[in-house]
C-alpha cells in the first residue's frame, strides 16, 4: 500500500511572514534579518509582505512572536536573536527559557514560528553564523518557517 506523503515546496508567492528581531547583539541580528529577508523574497515572497518588529532582546522575542501569530496576519513567524555565553549563569536561563516559550507560542497558535535564535560562546562564531563561514542563520530560519507554513497549508 502507498503512503501518503505530505510535502511542502519552498515557493512563498502569497505568503505573509513576521519577522521579530532582538536589538541585543544587533551586529549579528542585523545580518540574521537580512540573511532571512533575502532567502524569503528570492523564493518568491513579496516584500511587502514581509513586517519586522524590534525586540530590546532574546527574552522578549516569545512575546512579541506569539502576538504577531495571533493576530493571524501572518502564515509564519521568524524569531532572530543572539546570545553569547559569558561568566554568569545569565545565558543558560535565558537561552532555555526562549527556546521553551518560542515552542510554546507556537503550539499555543498553531502559527509556525521559527528558531533563529544563535547560542555561541564568542562574538566570532555569532558573526559566523551570521553570514560568513558557517552560512546565515537567518536565512535558515526564514526557510524553515516557509516550509512549515506550506506544509501547514496542505495538512
Amino acid at each position: 500500500m502507498p503512503l501518503k506523503t505530505h510535502r511542502a515546496n519552498l515557493i512563498g508567492t502569497g505568503l505573509r511572514f513576521a519577522l521579530v528581531v532582538s536589538r541585543w547583539n544587533h551586529l549579528v541580528t542585523e545580518r540574521l534579518l537580512h540573511g532571512a529577508v533575502e532567502a524569503l523574497v528570492a523564493h518568491g515572497v513579496a516584500e511587502d509582505d514581509l513586517e519586522a518588529a524590534w525586540v530590546p532582546g532574546s527574552f522578549e522575542l516569545p512575546l512579541a512572536a506569539r502576538r504577531m501569530a495571533q493576530s493571524a496576519r501572518f502564515d509564519a513567524v521568524v524569531a532572530l536573536g543572539c546570545l553569547i555565553r559569558g561568566a554568569t549563569d545569565h545565558y543558560h536561563f535565558i537561552a532555555g527559557s526562549v527556546t521553551s516559550a518560542l515552542q510554546h507560542a507556537m503550539l499555543e497558535t498553531g502559527v509556525p514560528i521559527a528558531f533563529g535564535v544563535l547560542t555561541t560562546d564568542t562574538l566570532e562564531q555569532a558573526l559566523e553564523r551570521a553570514g560568513s563561514k558557517a552560512g546565515n542563520k537567518g536565512a535558515e530560519a526564514a526557510l524553515a518557517a516557509l516550509e512549515m507554513a506550506q506544509l501547514l497549508k496542505r495538512l
